[in-house]
């Protein structure tokens, strides 16, 4: 995904353009609301995040003037201000999703993910890794046109690793996620419930989709 973010905030413009490259992403930043605005024009870009607040133009300017152009391109919105009528705006405007600061990176790439899938027309209720699909909305699990049945923390645990199929999970990240608590170093918790996918999704299978980053946690996905 190549994404453009427009941030005047020098600090949280690293802070985006990292954690979005962490994930994978291809990001061109900018600082400047004029300069943002001539880079959006181009098409390029998967996506977009504009800050409202910005010198030059700011993110409302630049959203419709790009939609008074029919320029389509997703666009999420970031403000540092949690008023109605501006979120109001910006979505009337055309804008796709907003985040309020401050707000998490992963929150940030996920929903990023959201509107692109959107404006694609792919399905936001089934993620696809391989031959590998879960039904979020049936909470039905398939590999090969096999029928896997989960437990209720399985599917979660399995959700959590496919919306960001590729990417490194620590425990931490994990337990914090899938079990909504602080991670206790001396519990394998997480590592019994992957151990249980396994089982289940890959020992009958030649290609084996959760791998172990040894020092570091588990990611689903091929290896390339």
């Amino acid at each position: 995904m190549h994404v453009l973010v427009v941030e005047d905030q020098p600090k949280i413009a690293s802070f985006v353009q990292k954690g979005l490259e962490e994930q994978g992403m291809v990001v061109d930043l900018c600082l400047d609301g004029d300069e943002g605005y001539e880079l959006a024009k181009t098409g390029s870009y998967d996506a977009l995040v504009l800050d409202i607040m910005l010198p030059g133009r700011d993110g409302l300017s630049i959203l419709r003037n790009l939609r008074e152009q029919k320029n389509q391109v997703p666009v999420l919105l970031l403000t540092a201000r949690d008023s109605l009528n501006e979120r109001v705006e910006g979505l009337n405007l055309g804008a796709d999703d907003y985040l309020t600061k401050p707000f998490y990176v992963e929150e940030l790439t996920a929903r990023l993910h959201t509107i692109v899938r959107r404006s694609s027309g792919q399905s936001l209720n089934v993620l696809h890794v391989e031959d590998l699909k879960v039904d979020l909305i049936k909470r039905e699990v398939t590999r090969g046109g096999d029928n896997i049945d989960l437990t209720a923390r399985e599917f979660e645990l399995l959700e959590y690793l496919m919306r960001s199929p590729g990417r490194v999970f620590t425990r931490i990240q994990i337990c914090e996620h899938v079990w909504n608590y602080h991670f206790d170093p001396q519990t394998n918790l997480v590592d019994v419930y992957i151990k249980r996918l396994r089982k289940k999704l890959d020992q009958p299978y030649e290609l084996k989709l959760i791998q172990t980053v040894r020092g570091v946690g588990y990611r689903l996905g091929s290896k390339s």
